[in-house]
């Protein structure tokens, strides 16, 4: 499956505890899509949100997000692994 990393852009900050809240509410989400968010990170100053998610396509893993909190990323980027 291929995987994505999403980037979200948080007006004015965003707070760790709440992108723990919405990353619970898409793991509760994806399985009806075909989807398995990974992992994030957050940079909270910046207000920086990012995505790590297998999923079939970049729609797929955005429907997940908008379904489940509606905050859909700014930008979605197909990626490959690497160590």
């Amino acid at each position: 499956m291929p995987l994505f990393m999403d980037v979200h852009h948080m007006e004015g900050g965003v707070a760790v505890g709440d992108v723990a809240q919405a990353h619970m509410a898409d793991l509760q989400e994806q399985a009806q899509h075909g989807v398995s968010y990974l992992k994030y990170w957050v940079n909270e100053e910046q207000g920086r949100i990012f995505c790590l998610v297998d999923a079939p396509d970049a729609d797929a893993a955005n429907t997940v997000h908008r379904e489940a909190h509606g905050l859909v990323a700014d930008e979605i980027y197909q990626v490959s692994e690497g160590s």
